[in-house]
């Protein structure tokens, strides 16, 4: 509930933390609804819920203002009447008290809540939450403020729905990298519409591409097990392409394959602009493994800091696979690192000076006794490109440390 999420204001993360605990409970979730502060389209929506779903979970419109009207709608809507919970509008005049301020007297509208409801005490404001059952439905109602939300979700609503729920739903990622969603789809369709339970669907995400393994079961170590031989199918089709399993990314894998192994790495970076080294550093650790980085956007920089002879520069040009090489050769020694790994490339919107068509780019990267470049094909999305690009650095360090197979 809230006209801010609606005019784009504020993002709902609430609808993504709920989805998650819902998920890991067993309980599906088919709808998602946003409505503004008014109370006839208000009604409606809930109208519609209590339709089409055995439990509903609103989020906002338990303050005391006047637009606050999820909490008198919903039960008069589901026919839950209203009281005054004297010992809910004691804390909420101890919050103020506590916090050396006048409590408004509307504060006390936040105190009357459904007959025999469920109270969901709020640690972090003054709106309490409740859970209640209405003619088969039922309904629970949270604060919009996520910091309020996400503490009354884990103290009150799992513990709350886990007494009502007997199953598991348990998911799990595979990450693939280097091969498009359609082409994954492409080679998995009939193995995918053929599993019921556990199930398998893909996801696009931003140069990579993930593929979900569901299964639900009456705990988490028997869904657990029954997503393995789904994985192993998995594996057995895409092989190499798949870069790990229940991983976050690509930076988050190397950056603990390098700490299991001791080893760092280091970056030269042109059309990505820092790009590798922002993922690697957003990382909790990565002092340990990462040594540094340059961004040599010009030709003058590639030679001066990371040693880039300028005879390569002038037959090449710095959009080539020589010069990515002598980049992660450079910035290899430059940084003192184990390894190293360069991007290089015509990002545009016009072709370099040289001719050099969008979308050309060259990966370099240095070990000791190894020297690699793969090109790439970025197209004409500059965003998209430099996130590609960085994910092919990262994927030659995880090739490497993992023995899978490298650019020749």
């Amino acid at each position: 509930m809230g006209t801010e999420l609606l005019l784009g204001d504020i993002v709902n993360t609430n609808a993504k933390d709920l989805s998650d605990a819902l998920r890991s409970l067993g309980i599906g979730v088919y709808w998602h609804t946003v409505v503004g502060d008014n109370p006839v389209r208000l009604r409606q929506a809930v109208e519609v819920a209590k339709g089409r779903a055995n439990l509903i979970i609103t989020t906002g419109g338990l303050g005391p203002t006047y637009d606050d009207l999820t909490k008198e709608i919903v039960c008069e809507t589901l026919g839950a009447p209203l009281r005054l919970y004297e010992e809910e509008a004691e804390k909420i005049r101890a919050w103020f008290r506590d916090s050396g301020r006048e409590m408004p007297e509307n504060n006390i509208k936040q105190a009357y809540l459904p007959e025999g409801c469920t109270v969901l005490p709020n640690g972090n404001g003054t709106a309490p939450g409740c859970a209640f059952e209405v003619n088969g439905v039922t309904a629970i109602l949270l604060p919009g403020p996520p910091r309020e939300m996400r503490l009354m979700l884990e103290t009150g609503v799992i513990p709350y729905l886990r007494r009502e729920t007997a199953e598991t739903l348990l998911s799990r990622d595979i990450r693939i990298f280097g091969l498009g969603e359609s082409a994954v789809e492409a080679r998995l369709r009939d193995y995918m519409e053929s599993l019921t339970n556990p199930t398998l669907a893909p996801y696009a995400g931003t140069a990579e591409v993930r593929l979900r393994v569901t299964a639900r079961a009456k705990d988490a170590e028997t869904a657990r097990a029954m997503t393995e031989p789904v994985i192993a199918r998995v594996r057995e089709e895409l092989g190499d392409l798949i870069y790990a399993i229940d991983e976050p990314n690509l930076e988050a894998l190397c950056l603990r394959l390098l700490r299991e192994r001791g080893l760092t790495f280091a970056a030269a970076e042109s059309c990505t602009g820092g790009l590798i080294a922002k993922r690697i550093t957003d990382l909790p650790g990565a002092s340990r493994v990462f040594m540094g980085g340059v961004v040599s956007y010009t030709n003058e920089v590639k030679a001066a800091l990371l040693g880039v002879p300028q005879a390569l520069l002038d037959e090449y040009g710095a959009v080539s696979k020589e010069v990515a090489a002598a980049m992660a050769a450079g910035a290899r020694r430059a940084c003192m690192a184990d390894l190293a790994v360069s991007v290089t490339g015509c990002a545009g919107p016009d072709p370099d000076e040289r001719g050099t068509p969008v979308g050309t780019g060259f990966v370099g990267f240095a070990a000791q006794g190894l020297t690699l470049v793969k090109p790439i094909q970025t197209g004409h999305d500059r965003s998209w490109g430099r996130v590609y690009a960085a994910s092919t650095a990262f994927d030659l360090i995880r090739r490497y440390l993992t023995g899978a197979a490298l650019p020749g």
